[in-house]
């Protein structure tokens, strides 16, 4: 597919070849469900009508029941419980609804007729280290000024890239070892193996979706905070850091990544060494409650 010249000179000209790089190997970036392009163009509007807004919401029942169960939340708690659509638009607000939405919408993004059992997995992976990144931002809002709808739409979006590759490339499963418990892509041997990578792949797909720039920035740099000079895109890739630590201890997985990113983790988030330990009990106990 053609990219928006508007994205295109946005990029450095290193991820300008890794764009050529992708397109000459027949990567194609999912385009947005209708639902997100109706509510994009009311939102760009200055749309208030409540009742119009849920009507295209309600308009796609999967998303529809699946906002529901994401704003049952720890993190919404505070305007609990929802009757309707149209009440979460009220409590929780038009934009942070409109965010939930598009993370919704991609995790329904149909596999395709490959790996759909590792296709499945990886997005179990992806919402719950969403929804740990949700209750990270929802205790550290006072200092990182994430909110935690953001924090949830990062998460899902971090790893977007990994099913487009999936897609594409019908042994990349098995090549990165997706189809193994516990197992997670290796960047390097995904760039030998393929020539690609899924971070620069999640970025177009993030642009492309509209989502705002520090998560389109904090999805390109996930697995590489030093690059990053958005203070806020830092911050968001702190918290996706955490979730995802958190997500390994949940499921008693090794994280060789964490010791490296650790102290930086804990200085963007404003927490001395002898906090995370409580921070991390309080998160975890929050995630396995359903909350």
């Amino acid at each position: 597919m053609a990219f928006d010249k508007a994205i295109l000179a946005t990029l450095s000209d290193s991820e300008n070849l890794a764009v050529k790089r992708l397109l000459e190997r027949g990567v194609k970036i999912p385009l947005q469900p209708r639902v997100l392009e109706e509510l994009q163009e009311f939102v760009l509007r200055g749309e208030t009508n409540l009742r119009a807004l849920s009507r295209i919401i309600s308009a796609d029942p999967g998303v529809g029941a699946m906002l529901f169960k994401v704003v049952q939340s720890a993190a919404y708690h505070r305007y609990q419980p929802f009757t309707s659509i149209e009440h979460i638009l009220q409590a929780v607000g038009i934009r942070e609804t409109c965010n939930l939405v598009q993370a919704i919408a991609l995790s329904s993004t149909p596999p395709g007729k490959h790996n759909q059992k590792a296709f499945e997995a990886f997005w179990l992976r992806s919402q719950a280290i969403a929804h740990l990144a949700m209750l990270i931002a929802e205790e550290r809002i006072s200092v990182c000024n994430i909110f935690p709808d953001q924090a949830y739409l990062a998460g899902v979006f971090h790893d977007c890239g990994v099913p487009v590759l999936m897609q594409r490339f019908s042994t990349y499963c098995k090549t990165m070892h997706l189809d193994e418990p516990g197992r997670w892509t290796d960047i390097a041997e995904e760039d030998a193996r393929f020539n690609a990578d899924h971070c620069v792949v999640g970025y177009l797909v993030g642009r492309h979706w509209k989502l705002p720039d520090f998560i389109c920035d904090a999805i390109r740099f996930h697995h590489d905070m030093d690059h990053l000079e958005n203070h806020t895109a830092l911050t968001m890739v702190a918290i996706l850091q955490l979730a995802v630590h958190l997500y390994h201890q949940d499921q008693n997985l090794g994280n060789v990544e964490w010791a490296s990113v650790r102290k930086q983790v804990l200085s963007e988030l404003g927490l001395h060494e002898h906090e995370l330990p409580e921070l991390i009990d309080v998160v975890l106990e929050n995630y396995n409650s359903g909350e």
